[in-house]
């Protein structure tokens, strides 16, 4: 079983990196500490993502409401290919793209 509790967000100037799992387990906790992060025309990097669930889409779905309501903008980038797959199969490609 892994540790979940190490998944974290760190922002280092317009780009956020995602550490770790995004599941059910991890999501509310990440979502949490990025709401300390402004969002600036942010990219937010999956790259050293190790595992995704359904709640990575929620949790990316929440990112872009936040970021329409402030009037910025946030592109995805280097999503894993599980996670596109989910975001294909709940139709909302044109969401993160």
């Amino acid at each position: 079983m892994t540790n979940n509790s190490i998944a974290k967000v760190t922002q280092v100037n317009d780009r956020w990196e995602i550490n770790g799992d995004v599941l059910i387990t991890t999501a509310n906790n990440l979502l949490k500490q990025s709401q300390a992060f402004t969002i600036e025309n942010t990219k937010i990097d999956f790259a050293n993502v190790t595992d995704v669930d359904t709640a990575a889409v929620s949790l990316i779905l929440e990112w872009k409401r936040r970021a329409e309501k402030e009037n910025q903008s946030l592109t995805f980038i280097n999503l894993p290919a599980n996670l596109t797959s989910l975001v294909q199969l709940y139709d909302v490609a044109e969401l993160v793209n």
